[in-house]
């Protein structure tokens, strides 16, 4: 059994697409995914252990990865990492610009620290990753990039961090569209809603009830999948959208359109769709399936 694409399997054949944050989450669903459908996967993160976890897991599905550990928040790391690809690769032809990291916490209580942490993981490291893929690889033959953002228009209450660094990546989007544009280089972002991934089960235990309700505030009353991100990210990346940058797609099933004054009944005929065939379910939803099978068959 593999990944269950919707796409055909030669889509990406014989192209090298690197994958920030490959290592968890929606990282790792796209990597699985870009890897079924033929190419050369590269994940970068951190975590050597859950690179190589990921790595071993595409391998016995069949497919090809390489990993490398590099803090994207360090230009010079950046520099000679990319250049390493580059030497042992071959061209890069896609760029997913997906790690990232936050903590909640309310605007006063951020320190200076705190800020600019999150600010260089969501933007500047981004940023030099995006830049040295074009300057190293994609300013000579073209290629895709994909950012991948945050819902955070309106502003991001408790987040507010992570907010101003997903809105400055959008801006970066919109600029590098333009400026890359003449070397056929498409730059868009994704600004996933709330989407059930592993990173839910590293919040602290009070947002638990927070985290339950989120499907209450979504027109479509669920939350996403992994592999509801990933089709978006293989599409962006696809030669079927080849006249599409310098956009940012809203995958939040009509989250951020919603309003306080229109109801939001239940809903139906809204099928998740997952195709991941290696997906996980987080605990915090595992224990509420649980609880609610417990009770059904008491």
């Amino acid at each position: 059994m593999g990944y269950n694409s919707i796409y055909k399997e030669s889509l990406f054949e014989g192209k090298n697409i690197i994958v920030t944050g490959g290592g968890s989450g929606i990282g790792r669903c796209a990597a699985h995914e870009l890897s079924a459908l033929g190419a050369n996967v590269i994940i970068v993160g951190r975590n050597v252990e859950k690179l190589q976890q990921v790595s071993t897991e595409i391998e016995e599905d069949g497919g090809k990865v390489d990993h490398f550990s590099c803090d994207i928040r360090e230009e010079n790391n950046v520099k000679v990492m990319i250049n390493e690809i580059v030497s042992k690769h071959g061209h890069i032809s896609g760029l997913v610009n997906n790690a990232g990291g936050q903590f909640p916490s309310p605007l006063a209580a951020i320190n200076q620290k705190g800020w600019e942490t999150v600010v260089r993981t969501n933007l500047t490291g981004g940023f030099l990753v995006a830049r040295e893929v074009y300057t190293q690889s994609m300013s000579k033959s073209g290629g895709s990039i994909v950012n991948i953002v945050a819902d955070m228009w309106g502003g991001m209450p408790g987040m507010g961090h992570s907010g101003a660094a997903r809105a400055g990546m959008v801006n970066f989007t919109q600029t590098a569209a333009i400026e890359w544009a003449a070397s056929g280089v498409r730059v868009n972002a994704i600004a996933p809603g709330w989407v059930a991934t592993s990173g839910m089960d590293t919040y602290p235990p009070h947002m638990k009830p927070y985290i339950l309700s989120l499907k209450d505030a979504v027109p479509l009353k669920r939350i996403g999948t992994e592999s509801e991100i990933s089709s978006v990210i293989c599409f962006l990346l696809s030669d079927g959208a080849n006249f599409v940058s310098g956009d940012c797609v809203r995958i939040d099933g009509a989250a951020s359109q919603g309003s306080r004054v229109w109801p939001l009944p239940r809903a139906k005929n809204s099928e998740s769709y997952n195709g991941f065939h290696r997906a996980t379910t987080p605990k915090i939803f595992q224990d509420v399936e649980s609880a609610t099978k417990n009770q059904n068959d008491s």
